[in-house]
């Protein structure tokens, strides 16, 4: 009884595999999502089916979520992210409250009672602060890979402040912090403070509580979970593989037979 879940994410696209059986993750990997979101999937899960010695037959069911997911009408099930997210954080985290989802495009916060359901969320989809595509523009901007920022802004040693809460003129804001000579250890951690405060300002409208988890591509940025535990006054829980939380959730909701 293996579940297949996909997530084809705006820049990632995400695998696994979960043993209903067992209960758990067997298999999961993810890939920059290309041109064509179907090659990246396809190309997933050969790989996955080749790693696990099996084929097609041993798959029950097939669920896809994420910005590509209507790509995929094949799908037993058709999700949406807050929901998958949900499932797969529950599953690692049972007793969470609450979710903060950062993805390249968006970035979702999501409730859940004390059953374990989606009370409520919030959605940033509009405007690039406080999502992936900000990190990816800093990082340009101070010449280094993102998966260089988290150690960068480690080395900070003086507190600047980002007053645009827009994107755009955040990065204005940034070259005129280069052209003044400020550390660039100072300007990451000052966009990790400002995605921070973006979110927490997103979540007002939301009765949230702790337990707090950190998923998504971002959260493998530790300074920024950092900050985030600042700002909210809690420590944040980061699973152990974020990237693959709502592909964990869509293989375990693939027995849903509805589109969302």
């Amino acid at each position: 009884m293996i579940k297949l879940g996909i997530d084809v994410g705006s820049r990632n696209s995400k695998i696994v595999l979960y043993d209903t059986a067992k209960g758990k993750l067997i298999y999961s990997a993810f890939v920059g999502t290309e041109v064509s979101p179907k090659q990246s999937v396809k190309m997933l899960k050969e790989t996955a089916l080749q790693s696990l010695e099996i084929d097609d037959s041993n798959i029950t069911t097939f669920g896809v979520t994420g910005y590509g997911r209507k790509l995929f009408p094949e799908a037993n099930s058709i999700l949406s992210e807050i929901t998958c997210h949900a499932a797969g954080c529950l599953h690692f985290f049972p007793t969470v409250r609450t979710i903060i989802d950062i993805g390249g495009q968006d970035a979702k916060i999501i409730s859940i009672d004390t059953h374990g359901k989606v009370a409520d969320f919030v959605m940033n989809d509009k405007c690039a602060a406080g999502t992936g595509r900000f990190l990816e523009m800093t990082a340009l901007r101070l010449g280094c890979e993102i998966g260089e920022l988290s150690l960068l802004a480690t080395k900070s040693t003086k507190d600047y402040k980002l007053t645009s809460t827009c994107a755009v003129f955040a990065e204005s804001e940034i070259i005129g912090m280069m052209a003044s000579a400020v550390l660039a250890s100072d300007i990451a951690r000052s966009v990790h403070r400002s995605v921070a405060k973006r979110i927490v300002s997103q979540m007002a409208g939301l009765a949230w509580e702790p337990p707090v988890i950190f998923t998504g591509g971002v959260a493998l940025n530790k300074d920024l979970g950092f900050c985030l535990g600042k700002e909210l006054g809690t420590t944040m829980i980061i699973p152990l593989d974020p990237e693959i939380t709502g592909a964990l959730g869509a293989a375990i909701l693939s027995s849903i037979p509805k589109q969302i």
